[in-house]
């Protein structure tokens, strides 16, 4: 696969919670929140464009089972939907952390706001540039311009390194490891 164009840095926060940070990243999407709800919650569609692989519909509350690929190495990681509000909201963990996905409608589409809550402040920046190219490739699924899913250390060759000297810019916050 050619490398993508990741554009530049969206907006974005890091906020302390709890002991724990939480990153907060907007996008904004040409497409209405049930066309985007679809893409978060149903398992073919996440298949195509998240780190991740589904074992259900993520769209009703109950426990999941969310699957992270890099290459060929994959890794099992327990979920739970905890809210699942269609088409405005979904939370569920995703192992240790936290994903807030709010959908809000807007006159040119939807403003998707993630709000991930992790352990690490030194991972914000990392998981800001993983979940922007994430975002693109599911921007490019719902344009109906499908490019393959960017996972893992092959996200380095689609500016992951440059997103994330940016977003650790824009954050504050110094990075020096790879993901």
């Amino acid at each position: 696969m050619n490398a993508i164009d990741p554009g530049p840095i969206w907006p974005v926060e890091c906020h302390a919670s709890g002991g724990r940070w939480t990153l907060v990243l907007h996008r904004d999407l040409a497409h209405p929140p049930a066309k985007v709800w679809a893409a978060l919650t149903e398992p073919g569609q996440l298949a195509r464009w998240a780190p991740y692989l589904a074992d259900r519909d993520l769209g009703s509350t109950g426990a999941a089972t969310l699957t992270m690929i890099d290459g060929e190495h994959t890794e099992d990681l327990s979920a739970t939907v905890q809210r699942a509000e269609p088409p405005h909201l979904l939370v569920h963990t995703w192992g240790e952390d936290l994903l807030r996905w709010e959908l809000a409608p807007t006159a040119g589409g939807t403003r998707l706001t993630l709000r991930h809550t992790m352990a690490d402040r030194d991972w914000v920046p990392k998981v800001a540039a993983g979940w922007h190219l994430c975002l693109v490739v599911a921007g490019h699924l719902l344009d109906g311009d499908p490019v393959p899913p960017i996972r893992g250390h092959e996200a380095k060759n689609h500016g992951w390194v440059e997103l994330d000297e940016a977003y650790s810019r824009e954050l504050g916050i110094a990075t020096d490891e790879a993901p």
